[in-house]
């Protein structure tokens, strides 16, 4: 039988109790209970404001950061705050509004307020490890919250590497959209999409990195990401950021088209009127930008400057479309919203005034400006007018401001067609010959005319000849003869190429890569190198200069000069050499998903003149000319003055000087022939 219980024995004193008896029991129960409290439910713009500091390492405004300096940041990041119902966010927008920051707040919130799986991902995994060198480690460093939970990359088993982050209830991996291994790597609750890359400037080729079509061929990379985080179901996040491109081919278009297209309306200072602000309000005095003001969509006041930071913090989003998927919110912002002392409204005016003339320029102003996409004009002209507009020198010279020259060679089946194009400053450009080298890639006759093509010079205008400094042939038809002939003559002077279909403005050529050749029937690993042309960039460029308006007789007896990018067409050439150049045109295809990209079509069967213009353009960039400096230009005009006959021809790229040719001769012991 077992002992009754009793209850009414003294019960033990309570831990307060205990406490109070010590000196300072009320500050330790304090801390006590603060310990015990859960952190506040933080919005991630909130997070911001408390717990983010920015390094000097990665921004130009280093110490707290502020939601209140970019206030249209703030509903963006709020988006991706796990009490919101919104599941994916796209951004569209300019470049220099914030956005890579406010990202970078989103991947520090996680870390400290909703551990879990993220999956960050930029253009390539190269840039992804830059990023990380240059962004997230900062971010953590910087901030205490994030340092106390990210372990330092040098202790052991810290889980912390250059693109992975470990942390408590979660880890943030880092890789490229070129990597299909990177992108399948791990379910993952968050999903930043980080498609560009600020390297763009106003008045330069180089374009915002974007993500590849296809991840190491095994899909769209925007796709495989996404699907990382289907497991999460209602709970996930997915971020896109990017500058758009061309319409019908640009991503970021494409989704925030599909989505409630929200704008951020601001009031007008005069009449409280709101409005989301257009470039076409802008308006100032030509040639004086630092005139630039906005004028109001209803009253036409005009609004100055120093009138943007009250505006910007009394906007709000608004969206102007019904979203095809609920869960998605889209978002749109343009240069023109960039907060006093990052981008002006006369800093916008000067680079339209800059781009002004040229198609280049202006595309780069309407992407990384204005956040929209640029209209691709891919018809090409009429092949009359073009053959109206020939003019005369001999067949095989070249005139007067031609500077060097490159060839394209499209190999067929019964032939090998050649056209050589003299290039100059601006990329000015003309047709010096057509050669039809007869007989095929299976007769050696035909590789041997070729061979004897990349020796003959051709008289300049000046009296000078000049060499071909580079042959780009086609790998398309017959790929081993043509690697085979590329190694017997050399990769010095040819370079064979590969054309791709879509447009990449930030290197429209690739390469070299190293690939499989054969020679003497024996098959040589990374025998030969391939570079990869991104032909439809190089056929919308032809045709925008094909179109390029031309000074009148008048004004060329005025000292008028021909503008950037002239096509000069001689008066020997054909009409079916010209309709061959212009036989194609850009149009708008749909796949079964709906989904809009842009492809060149062939209006008519030949078209080997446009691919040889292609290929000699792609020869032209891959010797240098869309980047040299002043100094190479000089070099080449004053080649021109190389008397005819001697053995190195003008049009050399990077030629030794011949000041440094071998070391001086010592004449200390005078003249030693013979001193025996």
């Amino acid at each position: 039988m077992s002992a009754p219980i009793s209850r009414n024995l003294p019960s033990p004193g309570s831990p307060s109790e205990d406490i109070a008896q010590f000196d300072g029991a009320e500050a330790l129960l304090r801390a006590w209970g603060r310990g015990l409290t859960p952190d506040p439910w933080l919005t991630v713009s909130e997070w911001s404001d408390r717990h983010r500091w920015l390094s000097s390492r990665a921004s130009a405004e280093p110490g707290r950061y502020r939601t209140e300096r970019t206030p249209y940041m703030r509903a963006i990041m709020d988006a991706l705050s796990p009490g919101d119902p919104t599941q994916r966010v796209v951004f569209m927008k300019a470049a220099q509004v914030g956005a890579t920051e406010a990202g970078n707040n989103w991947i520090g919130f996680v870390i400290h307020q909703a551990p879990g799986p993220m999956l960050a991902v930029q253009p390539t995994v190269e840039l992804a490890k830059r990023n990380s060198r240059q962004r997230i480690d900062p971010l953590i460093e910087e901030s205490p919250a994030l340092k106390e939970r990210v372990r330092p990359a040098r202790a052991r088993d810290s889980g912390n590497t250059q693109l992975s982050k470990d942390f408590p209830g979660g880890v943030l991996v880092m890789t490229g959209a070129n990597s299909a291994v990177g992108l399948r790597s791990m379910p993952a609750r968050y999903v930043f999409l980080d498609e560009d890359e600020p390297l763009c400037a106003i008045g330069s080729s180089t374009m915002a990195n974007a993500y590849p079509a296809s991840a190491d061929e095994e899909g769209d990379p925007v796709g495989l990401a996404e699907a990382r985080s289907l497991t999460f179901a209602h709970r996930r996040k997915v971020l896109l950021v990017s500058t758009p491109t061309i319409r019908g081919v640009s991503r970021i278009e494409r989704e925030y088209e599909a989505s409630d297209q929200r704008r951020y309306f601001v009031p007008c200072p005069h009449c409280g009127h709101a409005q989301w602000l257009r470039f076409e309000r802008l308006r100032w005095e030509k040639g004086k930008p630092e005139t630039a003001a906005y004028h109001c969509d209803a009253c036409d006041g005009r609004i100055e400057e120093h009138h943007k930071p009250a505006m910007l913090a009394a906007g709000e989003w608004r969206p102007t479309a019904e979203a095809r998927d609920a869960r998605t919110v889209g978002f749109h912002l343009s240069a023109l919203y960039s907060p006093p002392g990052w981008k002006s409204w006369a800093d916008i005016a000067r680079d339209k005034e800059a781009a002004a003339g040229s198609d280049e320029a202006e595309r780069v102003f309407r992407n990384t400006v204005l956040g929209e996409t640029w209209i691709e004009t891919g018809d090409a002209p009429h092949w009359q007018r073009i053959a109206e507009r020939r003019e005369d020198w001999p067949a095989g010279t070249v005139p007067d401001k031609g500077l060097f020259l490159t060839a394209g060679a499209d190999v067929q089946k019964d032939r090998v067609e050649v056209d050589v194009w003299a290039w100059g400053r601006g990329l000015e450009s003309w047709l010096v010959d057509h050669v039809v080298i007869e007989g095929g890639p299976g007769q050696p006759e035909c590789w041997k005319a070729l061979t004897d093509l990349l020796g003959r010079n051709w008289r300049h205008a000046g009296g000078a000849e000049l060499g071909l400094a580079k042959l780009a042939i086609d790998t398309g038809y017959e790929t081993a003869a043509v690697y085979g002939w590329a190694r017997s003559v050399g990769f010095a002077q040819v370079a064979p190429v590969k054309g791709l279909e879509g447009f990449n403005r930030s290197s429209p050529v690739s390469g070299p890569t190293f690939v499989d050749a054969t020679a003497g029937g024996k098959r040589l690993r990374r025998g030969a190198r391939l570079w990869t042309v991104a032909v439809s960039t190089f056929k919308a460029e032809t045709y925008r200069f094909l179109r390029v308006a031309r000074p009148t007789a008048e004004e060329l007896e005025a000292g008028a000069a021909f503008p950037p990018g002239t096509v000069h067409l001689p008066g020997w050439v054909d009409s079916e050499w010209i309709r061959q150049l212009t036989a194609e045109q850009l149009v708008t295809v749909r796949n079964r998903r709906g989904f809009a990209r842009l492809e060149w079509q062939k209006m008519r069967e030949r078209n080997e003149a446009l691919d040889c213009r292609v290929y000699a353009r792609a020869a032209a960039w891959i010797a240098g000319a869309d980047r040299w400096p002043e100094a190479t230009w000089a070099d080449l005009e004053a080649q021109l003055g190389v008397p005819t006959g001697v053995d190195s021809p003008a049009g050399m790229i990077g030629r030794p000087d011949p000041g440094a040719q071998g070391k001086r001769r010592s004449d200390w012991l005078g003249r030693r022939e013979g001193w025996f």
